[in-house]
């Protein structure tokens, strides 16, 4: 399982109403995100992360992290495709 970050469709956000969209590719995009320029300490954020971690620590699959990113970005109202 180890090595596997990508994601099998990009996510695409927007921080910010007057920054362009994001494309996030995989798993080390979502974590950086997460870490740095989400403002919201909530419980779909703090999974997202976990998630992510758990990836990269190959004990999870990259669909798992970018379903839990998804939610959080939902949440956050910065999701702009899925």
């Amino acid at each position: 399982m180890t090595g596997l970050t990508k994601f099998e469709r990009p996510v695409v956000i927007q921080i910010g109403r007057h920054r362009k969209e994001r494309f996030v590719f995989d798993v080390n995009d979502a974590a950086t995100i997460l870490l740095r320029d989400f403002g919201l300490q909530t419980e779909k954020r703090r999974t997202a992360m976990d998630a992510c971690l758990k990836v990269l620590r190959g004990e999870a699959y990259p669909p798992t992290a970018r379903r839990a990113f998804v939610t959080a970005a939902r949440e956050a109202n910065i999701l702009r495709g899925d």
